[in-house]
C-alpha cells in the first residue's frame, strides 16, 4: 500500500503543479511505475475543474467562464503539456531530417509554428466550452483532463521511445507499457459511458481517432514518440473531447 501511494504521489508531482510536502514519491522507480495513476490525476484534476465551472457558469456568461474554465486547466499542469505541443509543432513541421526534427523539439526556444499550435489549441478549446450550457460544461471539465492523461498511456503503448540516447521519458516506459495503454482507455470508457450516457461515444471516438492518428504521424516523423509527442497528445485529446462535447450539446 505504501509503494502504491508513493507512485501515486510521483505522478501527482509529476502532472501537476500541486505541492506535496516530503520527501516521498522523489524516486525513479516510483516514477517508472507512476503510470497506473494517470487517470486518477487527471479525475483529480476534473473534479476540481467541474467543481469550478459550475461556479463560473454561474457568474459569467459562457464566453467569460469559457476562457476562465481554460485558465485552470492549464494552471494545473503549470503549462508542461502545452509545452510539449509547441516544442512538437516546431519540430514537426520544420521540414528537416529525422535527427535535426529531434533536435529542434529539445531547444527550449518556442518558433512560429510552435505559435500557431498554441493559439489554435486554446481557440478551439476555449470555443467549445464557450457553447455549453453549465451541466455541459461540468461534464467537459470532468472528461477533458481524463482523456488527455489517458491519451499519454495509449501514445506509449502504441509507439516505442524515438530519442535512442534516453531522456525523461524512458522512465515510463516498461514492459507494461501496452496493459497501461489498455487499462487508460477502458478506464476513459467507462467515465464517459457514466456522464454520457448513451452518447458516450463522441468524447470516445474524437480524442481516439485523434491518438491513433498522431500515432501515425509521430511514427512518419521520429520513429516513436518523446515526451514532448506525449505532452502534445495530451492537449489535442483535450481539445478533441471538448468538440466531442460541444457536437453533443449541439445535435441535442
Amino acid at each position: 500500500m505504501k509503494k502504491l501511494f508513493a507512485r501515486f504521489v510521483a505522478a501527482l508531482r509529476f502532472l501537476t503543479i500541486i505541492p506535496v510536502p516530503g520527501k516521498i514519491g522523489h524516486g525513479s522507480a516510483e516514477l517508472a511505475g507512476s503510470m497506473l495513476f494517470f487517470p486518477f490525476i487527471g479525475l483529480c484534476i476534473g473534479c476540481c475543474a467541474a467543481a469550478v465551472s459550475w461556479l463560473l457558469w454561474l457568474v459569467f456568461p459562457p464566453s467569460v467562464a469559457a476562457v476562465l474554465l481554460t485558465l485552470v486547466l492549464l494552471g494545473f499542469s503549470g503549462g508542461l503539456h502545452l509545452d510539449g505541443l509547441a516544442d512538437t509543432a516546431d519540430g514537426f513541421f520544420s521540414a528537416r531530417p529525422r535527427e535535426k526534427i529531434l533536435a529542434i523539439m529539445r531547444d527550449s526556444r518556442i518558433g512560429a509554428m510552435g505559435v500557431i499550435a498554441l493559439v489554435l489549441i486554446l481557440v478551439l478549446k476555449i470555443s467549445a466550452l464557450a457553447s455549453l450550457d453549465r451541466a455541459e460544461a461540468f461534464k467537459a471539465a470532468l472528461l477533458m483532463p481524463v482523456a488527455g492523461r489517458c491519451a499519454i498511456l495509449i501514445l506509449m503503448a502504441l509507439l516505442p521511445y524515438a530519442r535512442p540516447e534516453g531522456g525523461l521519458g524512458t522512465l515510463f516506459y516498461t514492459r507494461r507499457s501496452r496493459l497501461t495503454g489498455i487499462w487508460a482507455f477502458l478506464f476513459f470508457c467507462l467515465l464517459a459511458w457514466l456522464l454520457a450516457g448513451s452518447g458516450f461515444g463522441l468524447p470516445v471516438l474524437f480524442p481516439g481517432i485523434t491518438v491513433i492518428a498522431f500515432a501515425w504521424f509521430c511514427k512518419k516523423m521520429i520513429g516513436g514518440a518523446t515526451g514532448d509527442t506525449l505532452g502534445a497528445a495530451c492537449e489535442l485529446s483535450e481539445a478533441c473531447t471538448a468538440l466531442a462535447c460541444s457536437a453533443l450539446a449541439w445535435s441535442a
